[in-house]
């Protein structure tokens, strides 16, 4: 998962990557640099070590009050849980409900919550990204599915609460994007669903939201594609068109899938 703190008063970001594990990177890297290049090396070379749990809200005051003294004043917070098994439901494992509540929907609400007493009173912006899982439930990925509709409904009343703080926050949808996550699916014919969109996303398609719309205009929601969105609402709406696609959706999403692995 990554956690990301931006403190704009010094114009530095502190930025916190988390794995499903423990483990977490804190990065600050300055702001604004001449090219692309000098922003990855100013990044790598400002990078500091440390741990957090997500699911411990004791942890995240801490982390936030240790970035608000190295960086100036939080002004945003990216919430990004990275946490999915595949798998039909009954083999599924217990710790498995636990992993996926915790990372993805437990990390995002006391992030939020943690980040919104630090703001109110001065304003900021707490984005957490969800998932195309979260517009429309994907059999296969039934607890990923429902950690991330926790993320959507969470961050949509926690809009309503903070607005008049002057807190925004903002839920992003993104369909399949090429990262690790999806690694794990293309093997596993019960996530055929993942692979049934016109093409995966690139993580700079996703950046480019954040830093670009998100950032600019703190909508309470957004997904990406537009397109896909619109299918995945119209299948939330109507369940029985969501079971009369499924079989097209789920031939299509294996036959991506196939392609996928000729293609290592």
């Amino acid at each position: 998962m990554v956690s990301t703190a931006i403190g704009r008063e010094d114009e530095r970001v502190a930025r916190s990557e988390r794995e499903p594990g423990r483990a977490e990177r804190r990065e600050a890297v300055a702001d604004d640099p001449s090219s692309e290049e000098e922003r990855l090396a100013r990044s790598a070379a400002a990078a500091v070590e440390d741990r957090l749990d997500v699911a411990d809200p004791v942890a995240w005051d801490q982390a936030l009050a240790e970035a608000a003294a190295a960086f100036g004043p939080v002004d945003v917070l990216f919430n990004v849980a990275g946490f999915l098994k595949p798998g039909r439901l009954p083999d599924l494992a217990v710790e498995d409900v636990s992993r996926h509540l915790d990372a993805n929907a437990k990390g995002a609400i006391l992030g939020t919550r943690a980040a919104a007493r630090m703001m109110i009173g001065r304003g900021g912006h707490i984005v957490n990204v969800a998932s195309m899982a979260a517009l429309a439930p994907i059999p296969g990925l039934a607890l990923y599915s429902a950690s991330k509709h926790a993320v959507r409904a969470f961050s949509i009343a926690a809009a309503e609460e903070l607005r008049s703080s002057g807190v925004a926050v903002t839920v992003v949808c993104p369909d399949a994007v090429a990262t690790p996550m999806l690694d794990l699916q293309v093997d596993d014919p019960s996530a055929a669903l993942t692979f049934s969109g016109g093409r995966v996303l690139t993580p700079r398609e996703v950046a480019e939201l954040l830093a670009g719309p998100v950032l600019d205009d703190r909508p309470i929601e957004i997904a990406l594609p537009a397109s896909r969105a619109w299918l995945a609402r119209a299948a939330n709406l109507l369940p029985g068109l969501a079971a009369w696609l499924r079989p097209w959706l789920e031939r299509r999403g294996k036959a991506r899938q196939e392609l996928i692995r000729s293609e290592r």
